[in-house]
């Protein structure tokens, strides 16, 4: 089954940001979790987002740099919010294990973080499979604002864009995950195998 591979990829970082407390951060802070850059310190989302990525922080000072450092901090203490992490595991678990996707969307946005690169990527995946193409697509736009470098976000977009015949963006989705984590990695190898089916091969992932 060829969405495996990211299954494992994204149950490990969750399951890396359950069992670790914010000691975490500063090593997910060089990768620029949750926001493309500059020290997010995102236990959900650090394993996708570029680690050349620079400081999405300004480097002058002013109301501008505290205001968002002090989303920053917001960020970081909902991330470390014991029922986000249980709540985000329900959802996670309902998607993946009981397919039930209309729940996983109700508790999704439950979390009350649907602003946030995993969040709203598993909610467009979601809409995705019930068919909702164009909800699901606001909700891949919505992940990819938040963080730009969300591998699994290019990933799943990417699929979108092959069932919905526009293979030119896949490919180009597909050069983003490249210059994300390379071209070893399971969100780029799954998306090139599906681009080397022919076109209307109906995909299992």
């Amino acid at each position: 089954m060829i969405n495996r591979p990211i299954r494992l990829v994204a149950l490990g970082t969750l399951l890396i940001a359950l069992t670790s407390g914010p000691s975490l951060a500063p090593v997910f802070a060089a990768g620029g979790g949750g926001g493309g850059g500059g020290g997010g310190g995102d236990p959900y989302g650090g394993a996708y987002s570029s680690p050349n990525q620079p400081s999405s922080y300004p480097k002058r000072s002013g109301s501008k740099a505290t205001h968002q450092k002090s989303k920053k901090a917001s960020k970081q203490s909902f991330l470390d919010d014991p029922s986000f992490k249980q709540g985000y595991r329900a959802a996670y678990d309902t998607i993946y294990d009981r397919h039930d996707y209309a729940a996983a969307i109700d508790q999704l946005k439950a979390l009350g973080h649907d602003d946030y690169a995993n969040v709203a990527n598993l909610i467009g995946y979601s809409y995705r499979k019930l068919g909702d193409y164009k909800l699901s697509q606001v909700w891949y736009e919505r992940a990819l604002k938040s963080d730009p470098n969300h591998v699994l976000t290019w990933n799943y977009y990417g699929f979108w864009q092959i069932e919905q015949g526009n293979r030119d963006q896949a490919e180009y989705h597909l050069s983003r995950i490249a210059a994300i984590c390379g071209t070893d990695c399971a969100e780029y190898r799954s998306l090139a195998a599906a681009l080397e089916q022919p076109p209307g091969t109906s995909l299992v992932y």
